[in-house]
């Protein structure tokens, strides 16, 4: 065999066998904790796997999102929310954006913002924790619109601030914004003028997603009072049912998670539990409830052949780590207080970063919980921030460093 023909084989095998993709938004490409990446290390030493890079950061909650040659960081820095663009494969600075935010959180869990930037159609959104929602260029920077939420809308005053992230549908940004008589508004793109207004539903901690529902969109939110499914396009609601703890010292926190196309999953805790339902273009229909099964308090699921993997608890007690069938629902098996953790889905591994700061790779299986690796990567808990995982690379923070280890097989 000719040296040519040698190489050209080994370049295709390396093509079937390594898949990368961006992570442009919360939760990844399509809002499911999902990446389709291949090639990636089945285990790690017990330093963890190699550091490409570090660096200083502000306070948050809001996850590093990532498309092509930029990553964009949303932080606080003294009086300033910031986004900065960075170069993921140093770290260095490609441009940044600031300005003036004067947010405390009245309990005292940070004053950062908690909602994670989205990367559309070659802009950057970001909703800060006093309710600021800005438009920036990706390519150089440069503002293209801001606006107030909470002021615009006279929001009443939340818990913890801001913290969903914003959902982009071609030319419209779509956010629980929690307003008087202005539950779900939706925003033009292009110059963040309001196009529609939907319920009277206070906001929550979870982010809307994109499902396609009999080959129409429908956006899926899970707001402060329940699950709204409405057309993103005109916001008519399509179905609505309250689904919330019933006393009031609680959130919705967890994001929800389409299963099978047409079926929708949410989870909350404080003693509600979980609710199954199946989308119809003009409805949908409750399949099951379920308290005991999965109680999500922030940490959303990842479905891996047909189940579901997620955090069960309150996050103050000591959550479990936990894999149930759907179809019951039936719990799998519970690894017992693992403590809320970042889930990634990737080459059937769950890649788990817990508040405590660790690394922890386990296989997605439901027969048993099996670890394969564990590594303490961050130190500054709690660990909150969903991590991102682009080009091979994982991209995590905590409350003052953002750091990238590389995940690729060498």
């Amino acid at each position: 065999m000719s040296r040519c023909i040698l190489l050209a084989f080994a370049v295709s095998v390396f093509v079937n066998t390594v898949r990368a993709d961006d992570w442009p938004q919360f939760l990844g490409p399509r809002r499911d904790g999902v990446s389709g990446e291949t090639g990636l290390l089945q285990s790690w030493p017990k330093e963890g796997p190699p550091r490409v890079w570090k660096r200083d950061i502000g306070a948050g909650y809001a996850g590093p999102v990532v498309q092509g040659d930029r990553l964009i960081l949303f932080h606080r820095v003294d009086n300033e929310e910031k986004i900065d663009c960075l170069d993921p494969t140093t770290g260095n600075n490609r441009w940044s954006f600031a300005y003036p935010c004067d947010y405390e959180d009245a309990l005292g869990k940070g004053n950062g913002p908690r909602a994670t930037p989205t990367i559309a159609n070659g802009r950057v959104v970001c909703y800060g924790a006093d309710g600021t929602l800005s438009c920036v260029d990706l390519t150089r920077g440069a503002k293209r619109w801001q606006r107030n939420l909470s002021a615009d809308y006279k929001v009443p005053k939340s818990y913890f601030g801001v913290g969903t992230s914003p959902l982009v549908v071609d030319d419209r940004i779509l956010i629980n914004v929690g307003g008087k008589d202005a539950g779900i508004v939706a925003f033009a793109l292009d110059d963040g003028a309001e196009l529609w207004r939907a319920t009277r539903d206070a906001a929550s901690y979870a982010s809307p997603i994109l499902a396609t529902v009999e080959q129409l969109p429908r956006a899926v939110f899970f707001t402060r009072e329940g699950i709204v499914v409405l057309d993103p396009k005109t916001g008519a609601v399509t179905f609505q049912k309250r689904w919330r703890a019933r006393y009031d010292a609680s959130v919705n926190a967890a994001t929800p998670l389409l299963l099978k196309g047409d079926l929708a999953f949410f989870s909350t805790s404080y003693e509600t539990g979980a609710i199954l339902i199946k989308l119809k273009k003009d409805g949908a229909d409750v399949v099951w409830t379920d308290e005991d099964a999965m109680s999500n308090h922030y940490s959303t699921c990842v479905v891996h052949n047909g189940m579901l993997y997620g955090c069960d608890g309150r996050q103050e007690s000591g959550a479990s780590l936990r894999c149930i069938d759907p179809k019951g629902p039936k719990v799998m098996w519970t690894k017992e207080r693992f403590g809320c953790a970042a889930t990634v889905l990737a080459e059937g591994n769950l890649i788990l970063l817990t508040e405590q700061g660790d690394l922890v790779l386990a296989e997605a299986n439901s027969r048993e919980y099996k670890e394969r690796s564990r590594a303490k990567v961050l130190a500054e808990a709690p660990v909150r921030a969903q991590p991102a995982l682009a080009n091979g690379v994982f991209y995590a923070r905590d409350s003052g460093t953002l750091i990238a280890l590389d995940l690729r097989k060498k």
